[in-house]
This record gives structure tokens, sequence and C-alpha cells, in this order.
């Protein structure tokens, strides 16, 4: 598979400082969710600055889609629409009076029409679920508020990589979580995420593939189970093993096995757990909970209200920014807004059922995920789509 971005011994030096990073080597494939995680000074935000031209490498070159990034004013123009980036601090990125004017403050440097930036525009802040924010003035948002117009900003450009340094530096759990659904709906619609952190809890069960950096070169490259499972890499990238994973080597210890696949949710340590008792644990009496899921934009509040009143719904989850701010919208208080997939199949084991409120590309998502969990675990927990306007649905 060709490469869309590949790195080639890049490296750079802050003034006459030590190298920041050094003879780095990468190639990043269109699709994935890849997470640069080391400690501070490791080099990880100098790296990502490099990928879209902002720091151009003293020596190695960067390529996007086979053709190297040159550095004058009008390629770099061109390589900041399809890699755009999104800064740890939202306030040195905000630069407008208003939310509207800073989303449409690249569109209109790109020269686009007006009804095309109207468009844009109005299409980036619904992703990003600040739909009627337009006249709002940044500084009264919240960080986390702050944080998704600097997002909905780069997607207004439309771009084909998403750099985040640090996303969900100065959120609350809440703002995070938010934050991280964000970007895995994104990544669902297309998008190539790249994003840094210090957090491995954020990116052992988030990313598709751990780049552990330190002292500004990369040590480990990899699944997040084969990253985090060497321990001396670990040890060396000054970071902590993820819990999941510290939990699974402590059973393994004691002689309980994974099955082959390591954990990286819950739903897995409870694979393990059942597996060690040889299925013996016992299924609830009402047999499976039926896991429901519907799309916000095609649904109604009046009858999402009247589906929950009808229809016996254990628990009510919510995924992604639209998801949560209908559901505000509609009188509706969740029970889980987060690793929503995996808890509604955890109830339906328990014989309770789900109702997960979402958006278009997240539904199939729902979908294949249960489908999937059905097929490897030899389990048939139900999954049914919300289509009509019936509540009996």
């Amino acid at each position: 598979m060709k490469s869309l971005i590949e790195i080639q011994n890049i490296s750079y030096c802050y003034s006459q400082n030590s190298p920041a990073i050094h003879k780095i080597n990468l190639s990043i494939q269109s699709g994935e969710k890849i997470a640069l995680v080391g400690s501070n000074g490791a080099g990880k935000s100098t790296l990502l600055l490099t990928l879209n031209g902002m720091l151009e490498p003293k020596k190695g070159h960067i390529s996007f889609q086979g053709t190297p990034i040159s550095y004058d004013r009008r390629a770099l123009r061109i390589i900041r629409q399809k890699i755009g980036f999104v800064f740890q601090d939202p306030d040195v990125q905000i630069v407008a009076p208003t939310v509207w004017q800073d989303v449409a403050f690249g569109p209109t440097n790109l020269d686009y029409p007006e009804d095309k930036i109207r468009e844009v525009v109005q299409e980036a802040l619904r992703k990003v679920g600040l739909e009627g924010f337009d006249k709002r003035p940044p500084y009264h948002l919240s960080g986390g508020e702050k944080k998704r117009v600097a997002i909905a900003g780069v997607l207004a450009m439309d771009p084909e990589v998403l750099i985040l340094d640090e996303p969900t530096s100065m959120l609350d759990p809440a703002g995070s979580e938010d934050i991280m659904d964000l970007l895995d709906e994104l990544n669902h619609q297309g998008k190539t995420i790249i994003i840094s952190t210090h957090d491995v809890e954020l990116a052992y069960p988030w990313a598709d593939r751990i780049i552990l950096m330190e002292n500004g070169g990369i040590i480990a490259s990899g699944t997040p189970e084969n990253a985090f499972s060497d321990k001396e890499l670990v040890k060396r990238a000054r970071l902590k093993t993820p819990i999941l994973l510290e939990l699974c080597q402590e059973l393994a210890a004691r002689g309980i096995k994974n099955g082959g696949r390591l954990p990286t949710t819950v739903l897995d340590i409870i694979r393990i757990i059942e597996n060690e008792h040889h299925g013996t644990i016992r299924l609830s009496e009402n047999g499976y909970g039926i896991i429901h899921v519907g799309d916000v934009d095609l649904q109604s509040g009046e009858k999402v209200n009247a589906l929950v009143k009808k229809m016996h719904h254990d628990t009510i989850g919510v995924m992604g920014s639209r998801a949560k701010i209908c559901a505000r919208q509609w009188g509706i208080n969740p029970d889980i807004s987060y690793a929503v997939i995996d808890k509604c199949i955890l109830q339906a084991m328990n014989g309770k059922s789900s109702l997960i409120l979402t958006t278009a590309g997240m539904v199939s998502r729902v979908i294949e995920r249960v489908t999937h969990f059905n097929q490897t675990n030899n389990r048939s927990i139900p999954v049914q789509k919300i289509i009509s306007e019936d509540p009996t649905g």
C-alpha cells in the first residue's frame, strides 16, 4: 500500500540546542488513527509541526501522496489545506471576534465563494456540535468549546489529515471524552487522525498504532498491544503500562490466558475471565438484551421519547457531539456517553436492553461492532436499527 505521508530520516534542531528530533523514519497510511506517545520533551510536538510544513527539517524530507513537501508560500498553502493542525492551546489558534468568523477564516483565505464559505462553515460547526454558536465570542466559551472551534476551523478546509497536539489538555474528563468521540467520528468519515499525548490510558484503547518517542527518536511503532507490552521500552519512554494491559499481565501470571488477544477494553477483560470459566458464567434468565441504535438526524425528539417510554430500555447511550446535543435538546439524560458500544454489549450480556443515539456513519459502526463481537465470541446479541417514524420502529 502506498503511504499517504512518508517521513525519511528527518532531524530538526531549535537554535544551537541538541536535536529536538533526529533520524525519524515513518510511513503513515490513509485512514489510520495514530498516537505519538511520550513524556514531555520527547519530540512529539516538533515531529507533528514538520508534517504540514510549519517546521522545515534540517535534514531528510517528507512526502505527501508521493510528492516531497516544498516550502515556498504557495506549496505550503496547499499542504496546510490537506494536512490540518490543531494546537494544544486553542487560544493560539482562534483569531476572530466570533465563532463564525473564526471558522470562516481559512476558507476565506482560500478564496472560496461566499456561498461555499457559508456551506463549509455550517457543516464544520455541525460536525463538532456547535450549531447555533455562530455569533458567540470565543472568549465566552469553555475550554472544550474553544477546542471544538479550533477543530471546526480546520475541518472547514476539508483536510485529508487532521493533526492534534495534546487534544485533551486543559479539559475535564467529560470534555476529553467528547473530543476523543469526535475524533472517532471524523476517522470513521475517512479522515486520517494523528495525535500526540503522554496519556497512555487515552492512547491505548483509541489508536490503531502507537508510536513511542523518547529523546527525539522513535523507539517503537506498532499496535497498542505490542507497543505497550514491552515493559523496558515503556519504562525507557518514562511512561506506565496501561491499566487494562497490566491487569491482563497479572492474570496471565496467575495462569489465566488471554486467548491470543490482549485486552483494550473492559469487554475484553470480561471475555478473558469468561474463557477461564469455560463458558460457565450464567447468562441472564431473560437471554440477551436488545441493542437499538438510531440516527439522530433521522429522528425527532418526540419519536425518541416515545420510543423510550414504549419500549423498555435499561440504558441510554449517546455517541458523538451531535447526538449529545440532540439528547440535551430532547430532554434525554443518557446513562453512558463513552465506550458506549462495549458498555451496551455488556448490558446485553446481562439481559438488559439499550438505546444508542448517534449519527449516520456511526450507526453502521455500532452494527458492525456488535456483529463482529457475536461472530468472534459465539454470541447472538440482537442489534436493531431504528428506521421509521413509528415508535414501534
